[in-house]
């Protein structure tokens, strides 16, 4: 295997619950109804969607790209367990045109921050 890319993000878990508190539809647009189903499940949502939304950043920085370029329900973050992450849309199509053949990611968060790193893996060359 090869790294082709390596993404990072840290989020304040407290913003986002201020954000789904304000914007009801943020979940809907930023979360597929897998990543929602699993946070809502929780006590807090928010750490978990915070956790997820900075998996995202974290995958979309290892691509090389941002949000402008994919879509953020085109990076799924699993739950339960070791999380993986599924590419579909945008996301799938960055990662082929990279020879991105899969992505790993950790996850790890406190009461208040979450921490996301990713790395970009395509086969030896």
């Amino acid at each position: 295997m090869r790294i082709i890319g390596l993404g990072t993000d840290l989020i304040d878990i407290d913003r986002v619950e201020r954000v789904l508190a304000r914007y009801p539809r943020f979940a809907q647009r930023c979360f597929t109804p897998h990543e929602q189903a699993y946070a809502e499940r929780f006590s807090n949502p928010a750490r978990r969607y915070a956790a997820r939304f900075a998996g995202k950043e974290a995958v979309m920085k290892a691509l090389g790209t941002g949000y402008r370029k994919v879509r953020w329900r085109d990076v799924e973050i699993t739950g339960g367990g070791k999380p993986e992450v599924n590419l579909t849309g945008t996301g799938a199509a960055r990662a082929a045109s990279l020879e991105v053949t899969r992505v790993e990611i950790t996850i790890t968060h406190t009461d208040h921050q979450a921490l996301v790193f990713a790395i970009a893996l395509g086969d030896a060359g």
